[in-house]
């Protein structure tokens, strides 16, 4: 009998413990699917001052799942191709990626950052990755729809 007192109070402690540690993750909504970016914003000072629509056929969709993330992009306009694959993490406002290869023109800017990490603004079928300066403050984002 004590064995089995034993057995169960061990279970609700690792059960406890597997909440508490996990309770960061995100919960409500889910990078987990496909996402095409819709535009980009500039900010000045906290505050968005341009609005970059996807103009020309330029198209670009990142993939998330199970802790991987791909993203591509066609622009017409650009003879160089743009891919990367890598994994990625999120809680409820950090997006972190680290890319593992990609194209020749990504791997030339994987080479200088090891991790990218924005601020997260996740909904249900929408989000956008923020890049904050040295402040702390938004510079640029990239604003998605989910297509799937």
């Amino acid at each position: 009998m004590k064995k089995l007192f034993g057995l169960v109070f061990l279970i609700l402690i690792l059960v406890s413990v597997t909440n508490f540690t996990s309770s960061k993750l995100q919960t409500s909504n889910s990078l987990e699917g496909t996402w095409e970016l819709v535009n980009r914003f500039n900010y000045d000072g906290g505050n968005v001052v341009d609005t970059l629509p996807n103009a020309n056929g330029y198209r670009q969709v990142k993939i998330y799942s199970k802790g991987k993330v791909m993203w591509t992009r066609f622009a017409p306009d650009d003879p160089e191709d743009w891919f990367g694959y890598g994994r990625y993490t999120a809680t409820d406002d950090v997006l972190e990626e680290q890319l593992e290869y990609g194209s020749k023109e990504m791997m030339k800017v994987v080479d200088t950052v090891d991790v990218f990490r924005f601020e997260l603004h996740l909904y249900k079928d929408t989000y956008s990755q923020i890049t904050l300066d040295d402040e702390g403050l938004p510079t640029f984002s990239e604003n998605y729809k989910r297509i799937d």
